[in-house]
Order: C-alpha cells, then structure tokens, then sequence
C-alpha cells in the first residue's frame, strides 16, 4: 500500500497541481465568450439575429488568435523554455479578459477577445508538455487525466459564476484569477528532459521543421486529425445549442450557456478516467477510438430529430461531453509523439489548430443553414469530423510507454 502511495506522489507535485489550476483557468477564460454570447451581445443592443451572426464572427476572432498564438507559443516554449510560455501567456489573456469587461461595441469586443485568444493558446500545450516530461512514463495517463479534469471544471464554475453575477464582473473575475496564478507559477521548475536539450546544439522550436519530413508532417496531421470531434461538439452542437434545440421544436428554449456548461460536466468525467483507461489498456489509440465511437452514438441520437425534451437535450449534451473526455490524452499523444526540440511546438500548435477548426466549421455550418436546415447542415459537419478522425486513429502510430529523451533530426 505505502509503496503505491509513493508510485503516485509525483501526481501531487507542484508542476501538476499549477497546470491543472492553469488549464482550470485557461477553460474559464476561453469559454467566457460561448456562455456570455447572448446576454453580452444582445446588452449592446443586437437582434437576434445579429447577434447569431455576430456571435460567430467573434468566436472565429477568438480561435483565430488561438491558431496564431499556437504557433508562437509553441515556438517559444521550445526556444526559451515551457515556463517562459505559462507566464507570457497567461499575463496575456488576463489583462485582455479584465478589459473585455469594459467593452461597449462588437467590434472593439472582437479585437479583445483576438488578444485573449493570442493568450489562452499558450496555456494547455505547454502545461501538457511539461508534466508528460517531468512524470515517469507510467504516470503520464493519469497525469493528463489530473490536469484536465480539474481544467475542465473550469467551464462549470463559469457557468454559474454568470449565474451569480452579471457577465462584465466575470470578466474581471477570469482575469484576476489569472493573476493570482503568477505567484504559484513563480515556485515551479524548468522540465529535466527541456534542460538537457538546452545544453546541445540540437535546433529547437523551428515551427517548419514539422512540414520538412514527410514521416514528421503526417504524425503532425494525424495529431489534429483525431482531435477533430472534440471542437465539432464544443464550437458547433454545444455553442449553437439554442439553435439546434429550435430545429428540434422543443417546447423549452435551449440556453447555449447551459448547453456547454453540460458538455464540460461530461468532459471533466471523460478526461478523468480516459487517462486510466489508457492505461488499463496500455494503449493510447484504443482507449482514444472507443471515445471517439461513444461520442459518435450521442451525435447521432442528437442530429437524428427524436429528442423532445430539454432534459434529454441536455443529457446529450453531458453523454456528448463524456466521449470527448480525451482532450489531454490527445496532446498527451502528441508529446509522446515529437522530440524534446519541437515537443512545445507541435503538442501547443495542435491544441489550438483544432480549436480554430471552427473558422472552417462555423462558416460552413451558417453557410449551409438556409439551404438544407440546422440538423443537417450539423450532420454534414460532423460526418467530415469523425470520417477524418478515424482515419486519423488508424494512421496515427501507438505512443504508449514511450521514452521522451530524444530530439527530432
């Protein structure tokens, strides 16, 4: 028993215990903007319409600074270190969140929430980095699973924080606490494997090295590619939740911001135990497929037009959230799959590429709406993202167990 208890107490170090508070902070922060869209948009003035438009001109705003910062975060951390990362990005989405509690028009509220975006891309691909390179291998399941449960959980406190207070005060709310996780962050170290690495002449965070080798550029791909569901039902079914519970004829209004704070009770119980599962398994690729096909079922009872009840709605919501618990294990999956050079680059820029596959997937989704209806244009979307995704699982090679001391040539 007492050696067990020691086997895990690398879990309770600080290095986790700050990523998993960070990512909390991180989910809060991001998912604001998908919880207050309505009520903020609507305060200045925009119709209903308007505001469907608007409200997704600014989330694809958002994940287009996520794309950008990904790149750029990715690349500093592998250049100057994973910490360097943690502390320039959440500085960054902070003070922007605290001034989106100030905005008074969409456009200057769209520019801001660009700034948070740039900020919140830093965030999860370096804190995942950095504890899958300070864990022993047969830790990191588990360690990804801590860190993103405890992430997740972030959206549900949003939630009912906007609950509690009106949606400019959880502006300054997000942002504070931000903040208040610099004096954590100041304590915790640099990665073993990231120093080692700083001592040889290896190139590090050169973001073109990943298209430079075929062999380099398909792991990347597959990367992304098995992630791609998980923001079809953040940034689509869960987002435009109300929307879609229009096309269902429920006798309820769906409210979006109830939709994903659901999706996110869902995700929080999928990542706490998808970690373990792929370690029951000891393999990273079954435990993400079977995921992938639980959350297919959900989707397609969702789309199929036979829910008539905002309970059940939102029970999918919470079953769709479930299989898509696979989050850190996905980037957890792509650490494990680069070397200690490009490791921050690619696992940070894989984050947040799939988080901007809404500026493809929003446009789409409004694009094919008038013509063919809400279910559909939802299934079209969701029928590229999982055929992709599978495809991607059956290419991506098995990451489990694998030694993370070596760099990429």
């Amino acid at each position: 028993m007492s050696s067990r208890s020691a086997s895990l107490r690398p879990l309770f170090s600080l290095p986790v215990i700050v990523a998993a508070l960070g990512y909390f902070v991180d989910v809060y922060d991001l998912l604001l903007f998908n919880i207050v869209r309505v009520p903020s948009l609507k305060d200045m003035g925009l119709s209903e319409a308007a505001i469907s438009l608007e409200g997704g001109r600014i989330l694809n705003i958002q994940q287009a600074g996520l794309l950008l910062g990904g790149i750029l975060w990715g690349v500093l951390g592998d250049k100057r270190g994973r910490l360097s990362v943690l502390f320039g990005s959440i500085i960054t989405y902070s003070l922007a969140n605290i001034a989106c509690g100030f905005v008074q028009n969409p456009g200057l509220y769209a520019a801001l929430r660009f700034v948070a975006g740039l900020g919140l891309a830093g965030e999860l691909g370096a804190g995942i980095t950095l504890v899958s390179e300070i864990l022993p291998r047969q830790l990191r399941g588990y360690g990804s699973s801590l860190v993103a449960g405890v992430g997740l959980f972030g959206a549900v406190v949003a939630y009912f924080t906007v609950s509690l207070f009106d949606w400019r005060t959880t502006y300054f709310i997000g942002g504070g606490l931000g903040l208040g996780l610099l004096v954590l962050r100041v304590t915790i170290l640099e990665s073993t494997l990231y120093q080692q690495v700083q001592q040889t002449k290896v190139k590090r965070g050169n973001f073109w090295a990943l298209f430079q080798n075929r062999d380099r550029l398909m792991r990347y791909i597959w990367c992304m590619g098995i992630s791609l569901p998980t923001y079809f039902v953040i940034g689509i079914l869960a987002t435009f939740g109300n929307e879609f519970g229009k096309a269902l004829h429920l006798p309820e209004a769906i409210q979006p911001g109830r939709s994903v704070m659901f999706t996110y009770v869902g995700m929080v119980a999928g990542d706490l135990l998808s970690g373990p599962f792929s370690q029951l398994l000891q393999s990273r690729r079954k435990a993400i497929g079977l995921m992938m096909a639980l959350t297919l079922l959900f989707v397609v009872i969702y789309l199929s037009g036979i829910v008539s009840t905002s309970g059940l709605f939102y029970g999918l919501c919470v079953g769709m959230g479930f299989g898509i618990g696979y989050i850190a294990l996905f980037l957890t999956v792509t650490a494990e799959s680069f070397g200690t050079n490009l490791r921050a680059t690619a696992t940070t820029s894989v984050a947040n590429n799939v988080r901007a596959t809404t500026l493809l997937s929003i446009p789409a989704f409004q694009a094919m709406k008038p013509a063919i209806g809400t279910l559909a244009a939802g299934g079209i979307i969701g029928l590229v993202c999982f055929g992709l995704a599978f495809l991607s699982l059956l290419k991506l090679p098995e990451t489990f167990g694998r030694d993370l001391d070596y760099s990429e040539e």
